[in-house]
């Protein structure tokens, strides 16, 4: 009984994974507001009521979305701030940023569309995402000798930035991506990425000053 009941469970992981994947390429040329659950299943070549065995809703599953997009990003993030030398820093955020986005463009494009996008669970989801992230940072940041004399609300503050400067860096490579294949291109946004981030590493260097 228990062979058969795991091999149902692998099976049932299988189906919503897949589930998950067909949503997410149909999500290419759509948002999630437009998704129809036919379009999912029969994308698998499953029954639509197949559908709510995994997910109460389209909403649901665009909730599953984000995690799997984001949910796995915590330790990158932190990486990202690990306390070392500013320069070194910088360089690497952009790098592994740059990195994700070659190994997960329908991910990253999922949520820059549906950060601001009309489905409420899933902005929340992602809100919620990016306001861990923050804090995450945060603590990375209060490692920093540079961090002495910074209270946790500026601290915050500059975590906050920091995550919100990562997309924007990650939407100028997807944009790159997605209109030129000229590695110039690609050079050009690792130098305005890397000149942004420096921008704001200065402004820290002097905002206690």
């Amino acid at each position: 009984m228990s062979h058969t009941l795991g091999i149902r469970q692998v099976q049932k992981q299988k189906t919503r994974q897949a589930l998950l994947d067909a949503a997410l390429g149909l999500l290419e040329e759509q948002s999630l507001s437009s998704l129809g659950l036919r379009e999912v299943t029969r994308a698998v070549g499953v029954a639509p009521t197949a559908f709510y065995r995994h997910f109460r809703s389209t909403a649901d599953l665009g909730v599953a979305l984000v995690e799997e997009a984001l949910g796995s990003l915590h330790p990158m993030i932190r990486q990202t701030v690990a306390p070392t030398d500013s320069d070194q820093r910088i360089t690497r955020a952009v790098e592994l940023i740059a990195h994700h986005v070659d190994a997960y463009p329908a991910h990253v494009r999922f949520i820059a569309r549906e950060r601001h996008g009309g489905v409420q669970p899933v902005r929340e989801a992602i809100r919620d995402q990016l306001a861990r992230f923050a804090v995450e940072v945060k603590t990375e940041l209060a490692k920093d000798p540079e961090s002495k004399g910074w209270n946790d609300s500026d601290l915050l503050m500059l975590a906050h930035l920091y995550v919100d400067q990562m997309l924007i860096t990650a939407s100028l490579f997807m944009e790159a991506r997605e209109t030129s294949d000229d590695e110039h291109e690609r050079e050009r946004v690792t130098q305005l990425a890397t000149r942004q981030m420096r921008l704001i590493s200065v402004g820290r260097r002097h905002w206690l000053g």
